[in-house]
């Protein structure tokens, strides 16, 4: 589900004689391993356009980065587009998904608008995202309770790496294909019960695998389990919400929009939250003037 309302901004120009890349994120200038790969997915942007210019990058998000809410996902998504556009080289949908996922292997997903669905394919052409429903098929609101600002000390990448160090992943695998038809299932029938139930299993799943991966990563914080145990807790009792975690502590409080003031209120009357932030289905990436 893209977000609207959670959103990266990124502008790239390209310069003729400029002798090096430019990066500010947050308007802040960057260095080492931050740059250096938004620098490897522009050389990739450069070599289909076969363009030998360097480039000033600014983007900036109205979002925490770093911290399990998809900023990676957004950022090279944003980047992706951005510097397509400025080199002049027009690419279809699924090309910009498959070449987004070089910086990002989330960003696929920001590609396109709504709700949308990552096919694994046989190779890079055809590795890429599609939209499955409009963001208006159904009313959705991602109440995102927000624990840490911080950024994470492992990112998503580096636990990506350590995910076949897993007894678990083998099974996480081999389950996927199962999981995503009965979530496409929930989605296209506005079938919450489902939808919760698929939505909850996977996010514990994946973070099993982290936690017994080789060394272990344990992104959840007190507070974070406390989260899911209530909003498990408040769907007993009717209320249409469930939750998923990204690579962090803070908890996304998937729910029916109805209910969405609700849930923030419990949260934060309850629950000991830093900030609430909340989106609705929304577009991905696109161009604005």
């Amino acid at each position: 589900m893209n977000l609207a309302g959670l959103e990266t901004t990124t502008t790239v120009r390209f310069v003729e004689n400029k002798t090096e890349d430019e990066v500010l994120i947050g308007e802040r200038p960057q260095t080492g391993p931050a740059r250096d790969r938004v620098v490897v997915h522009l050389d990739q942007v450069r070599r289909l356009a076969q363009l030998n210019w360097k480039a000033r990058v600014e983007s900036r998000n109205n979002f925490p980065a770093g911290a399990g809410i998809a900023s990676s996902a957004s950022a090279f998504a944003a980047l992706t587009l951005a510097a397509c556009s400025a080199a002049g080289l027009m690419l279809a949908e699924p090309e910009l998904s498959a070449l987004a996922r070089l910086g990002s292997g989330s960003a696929a997903r920001s590609i396109p608008t709504g709700f949308v669905e990552w096919q694994m394919g046989e190779g890079h052409a055809d590795s890429y995202a599609f939209s499955v429903a409009l963001p208006n098929h159904w009313e959705l609101t991602d109440v995102v309770a927000v624990i840490s600002k911080h950024h994470k000390s492992v990112g998503s990448t580096g636990g990506h790496a350590l995910a076949m160090t897993s007894p678990l992943q083998a099974a996480r695998v081999a389950s996927v294909a199962e999981r995503l038809q009965r979530c496409k299932e929930a989605l296209l029938n506005r079938n919450f019960a489902l939808f919760a139930d698929v939505v909850e299993a996977d996010s514990n799943l994946m973070h099993a695998v982290m936690m017994t991966s080789s060394p272990p990563l344990y992104y959840w914080e007190p507070i974070t389990l406390a989260i899911m145990k209530a909003v498990r807790q408040w769907r007993a009792e009717g209320l249409a919400v469930c939750f998923t975690i990204d690579a962090g502590a803070n908890v996304h409080c998937l729910c029916l929009t109805p209910v969405a003031a609700e849930v923030e209120r419990r949260l934060r009357e309850n629950l000991d939250v830093k900030d609430i932030l909340k989106a609705t289905p929304g577009e991905g990436a696109h161009l604005v003037t």
